[in-house]
């Protein structure tokens, strides 16, 4: 159960880094209360799921889903470039992702 919370918490932490920038500085109201809220589900999950994981597989692990997760929206809705060599250093990243899980 542990790691489900972990990857939906990744998953969280992409959700308020975009919505962190939809927030343009914290002058939109409506977009800070929805960082605020992922911001704290993604923190509280991490906290959860840290209790049976170890600190350092669980945060590079939570870490490496928003990093990816968020170059991800970054291409796809923010239209920034999809190179080669980014995509191969996001590939290193998952995999060292997938490395910790099944190293742990």
């Amino acid at each position: 159960m542990a790691w489900v919370v972990l990857v939906l918490s990744g998953i969280l932490e992409t959700v308020w880094v975009a919505l962190l920038h939809a927030t343009r500085g914290f002058t939109r109201l409506g977009m800070t209360a929805l960082f605020l809220v992922a911001l704290t589900g993604s923190m509280l999950g991490l906290a959860y799921a840290l209790r049976t994981i170890p600190v350092g597989t669980g945060y590079a692990v939570w870490v490496g889903i928003g990093a990816v997760g968020t170059a991800a929206y970054g291409v796809v809705a923010l239209g920034e470039p999809a190179t080669g060599a980014r995509l191969l250093c996001l590939g290193l990243i998952v995999a060292g992702v997938v490395g910790l899980k099944f190293l742990h």
